[in-house]
């Protein structure tokens, strides 16, 4: 199928930049919901190219293909978009540390149960005081249902 070099630039520089695409098995859909100017099918049939080469590799579930760039093919759209060793996909980037906020690890435990002894926890857990549960047993099997 023959694509216009825009649209095929267009296609390289959004895989590149976000490092997936996502490309509904729809092949008569006018256009593509994140490229512009690109149709769909333009879209399938590039990531289809990009697949066979091994630049690529494809996940398909429930009517969308998944493309995740591979190491091959960061270095392929680099060379093809002539962009500098320094700008990396953004699947690639090093995510920023935590955010400000409370520390996890020097909380106190389980914020839904903080109050009371036992360590917080509710008595059918720590197996302490069974003032819920009487002293008899339940129904069924050996359950202590009668009196005697």
């Amino acid at each position: 199928m023959f694509i216009p070099k825009a649209n095929r630039i267009a296609v390289f520089s959004y895989l590149f930049k976000e490092g997936v695409c996502v490309v509904k098995k729809d092949s008569v859909s006018p256009t593509h919901p994140q490229i512009e100017g690109c149709t769909n099918l333009e879209v399938m049939c590039l990531m289809k190219s990009l697949n066979s080469k091994g630049y690529i590799r494809i996940t398909f579930n429930w009517m969308y293909n998944y493309c995740y760039l591979t190491a091959e093919g960061i270095d392929y759209l680099r060379t093809y978009l002539a962009l500098p060793e320094s700008i990396v996909p953004n699947t690639h980037k090093k995510a920023a540390g935590r955010p400000e906020g409370r520390d996890r690890e020097s909380g106190d435990g389980d914020r839904k149960y903080s109050g009371g002894e036992g360590g917080g926890r509710p008595a059918f857990r720590s197996g302490g005081d069974r003032e819920y549960r009487g002293t008899r047993g339940g129904f069924g099997r050996g359950g202590g249902g009668q009196d005697e």
